[in-house]
């Protein structure tokens, strides 16, 4: 039923990447490639990876959340690409994107490097999806660039929380570190995923792997640190209603991450918005329920319908 990822992986990815089993991840990683991304944060461009698969308009382009990785969608993806080009990207700081030094990792520097990826390689407007914190770098790009997104698609999102653990913020060295090097605790990731499915048994040893493997790249430490200390997405409240895409909001009904009743304030808060549940599913419906999912955001609003 599991295969084993070969050597033939990207070189830039950690070893650990070796010991995945699931034929969706591992697949997943084959389609990992690295492009340098220039942008006005650092005079150096910056190696981001990112998958690209299948074809058709509008393109989709998925976001994922707080110390994850494109690997999140390692399910959802193909799902995705069979009826439409579709992206996932390790936003800066994050995933498998190399963290340069001289950058501050913050929600600003998030969407300045985005937006000179999608104006390199994507340069039309998207079919933006984030889940939990990459929701809220959804709503931060789409309320920045809005002529880059023709929708906007929100699961179990970020946007009335900030996304990171808000002590963070106002600790100093060591003890910033040593808040960061909690993150790498395998009894607290176990925990987190528990939380994180309606299913526990989903909560599997691979999916920790798969979670797990930004963590050993280097410099995830003071991307960690510079990212939590810059409050992440706490000031995005007040500026929600401002949002012009029509926006899908997905959510998992059995959330135990992100109250569900905040779906409901993102319905009643942005314009165009539409609501759906996703059954039997926890914050993570991309992994849970991903067929459910994938048919949710393929369905083509009809005011971007041609």
């Amino acid at each position: 039923m599991f295969a084993t990822l070969g050597t033939m992986h990207p070189a830039f990815l950690p070893a650990q990447v070796a010991q995945l089993t699931e034929p969706a991840a591992i697949k997943l990683v084959e389609r990992i490639q690295r492009q340098s991304i220039v942008t006005p944060l650092i005079a150096q461009p910056i190696p981001t990876s990112y998958v690209q698969a299948g074809a058709g308009e509008p393109p989709i382009l998925l976001l994922h959340g707080f110390d994850s990785s494109l690997l999140e969608f390692r399910r959802l993806f193909p799902l995705l690409a069979q009826q439409r080009s579709t992206w996932a990207v390790d936003m800066v700081g994050f995933g498998f994107t190399q963290r340069l030094r001289g950058i501050l990792y913050s929600p600003k520097a998030i969407r300045t490097h985005l937006y000179h990826f999608w104006q390199t390689l994507i340069r039309q407007p998207v079919v933006l999806v984030g889940t939990s914190m990459g929701g809220g770098a959804a709503i931060d790009f789409a309320l920045t660039y809005p002529e880059c997104v023709a929708q906007l698609v929100l699961m179990d999102s970020v946007g009335y929380t900030s996304g990171v653990p808000p002590a963070v913020r106002y600790l100093f060295p060591p003890f910033d570190y040593l808040a960061v090097q909690v993150l790498r605790s395998p009894r607290l990731r176990q925990r987190v995923s528990v939380l994180s499915y309606h299913n526990p048994a989903l909560a599997t040893v691979d999916a920790a792997r798969c979670g797990a493997l930004p963590l050993f790249m280097p410099g995830w430490y003071q991307a960690s640190i510079l990212f939590m200390k810059s409050g992440g997405y706490e000031n995005l409240a007040g500026r929600i209603p401002q949002l012009t895409p029509p926006t899908l909001i997905l959510w998992g009904e059995q959330d135990r991450i992100l109250d569900p009743a905040q779906a409901q304030l993102f319905q009643k808060a942005i314009p165009k918005a539409r609501l759906h549940w996703i059954k039997n599913c926890g914050h993570v419906p991309h992994l849970e329920q991903p067929q459910q999912t994938a048919d949710h955001i393929l369905v083509i609003p009809e005011d971007l319908e041609r």
